[in-house]
């Protein structure tokens, strides 16, 4: 498929379960999400509590569908698409996005997990999806940045239960990859991404820091990988690309006010509230 990656990122993402990507959006691009993202009333009343196993607190908001809005401009981007196109080796559709916010000194932490432990319950049957993850502020260590276990996607699915309010990978299994595996602290600036895989372990630390940390992340599943039953996220629905341009011609428009966002209380695997 032709994108904007290279044959050596492709294969980096096929042997890691995930590729970083600099500067996906530019300095301009950036600004304008988070000043879009910060005075978002929408986002700020729709979002969920997740409270991590210490009681430490982070919001996420969640939607199905791109809206007319810059986080809807960015999912659709040909340079975000195509990519995950290539990544997959199919067409994508959007699955859903969420706006993860954790704020200084009280940020929770995100249990080690896998997208595809809580996805496969949704009917997908094969682990076809992955996300990307795009810093709005820098993301370093001290505020939670997101930490992955390099190959870990090549485990397959572990099995996932519950800890706190989040789901959760067998703690067993994750700590015998831990000491099998790399565990990469994905430290980024802002409009910095990276991309993985919907079977790559993956968690942060809670927000210490004096500093915020959001993040956008756009999810995708395959067309080939549609649901066999219906689910609190939505069924292949063509996706309409945008020209990179776009981003900065939505300027910092917001959640439209008839976007649809998910309540904790439909998720019902619960797989949604994660990063």
């Amino acid at each position: 498929m032709q994108g904007p990656l290279t044959q050596a990122q492709i294969d980096q993402f096929l042997q890691d379960g995930y590729l970083v990507i600099r500067q996906l959006l530019d300095e301009q691009e950036t600004e304008l999400t988070l000043q879009a993202a910060r005075q978002d009333e929408a986002i700020r009343v729709n979002a969920m509590s997740v409270i991590d196993t210490k009681g430490r607190t982070t919001n996420l908001s969640l939607w199905n569908h791109p809206g007319d809005d810059i986080y809807g401009a960015i999912c659709r981007s040909r340079r975000v698409v195509d990519s995950m196109e290539q990544l997959l080796g199919d067409e994508v559709y959007h699955y859903h996005s969420k706006l993860s916010a954790k704020e200084p000194k009280v940020g929770g932490a995100w249990e080690w997990h896998q997208d595809y432990g809580y996805w496969y319950q949704n009917g997908c049957l094969f682990p076809d999806l992955a996300s990307v993850f795009i810093a709005l502020d820098p993301a370093t260590r001290e505020n939670g940045c997101l930490q992955l276990l390099r190959g870990s996607h090549r485990m397959g699915r572990v099995e996932h239960g519950r800890f706190g309010s989040q789901t959760g990978a067998d703690p067993e299994r994750v700590e015998a990859a831990m000491q099998r595996m790399e565990r990469v602290y994905c430290e980024m600036a802002a409009g910095d991404a990276v991309f993985f895989h919907g079977n790559t372990l993956h968690s942060s630390d809670a927000n210490l820091s004096d500093k915020p940390r959001w993040g956008l992340i756009c999810c995708y599943n395959t067309r080939n990988n549609n649901p066999y039953k219906d689910s609190h996220h939505p069924s292949y629905t063509p996706l309409v690309k945008l020209d990179d341009s776009a981003i900065k011609a939505m300027g910092a428009r917001g959640s439209e006010t008839n976007k649809s966002f998910l309540e904790a209380k439909r998720d019902r695997t619960q797989g949604a509230t994660q990063e």
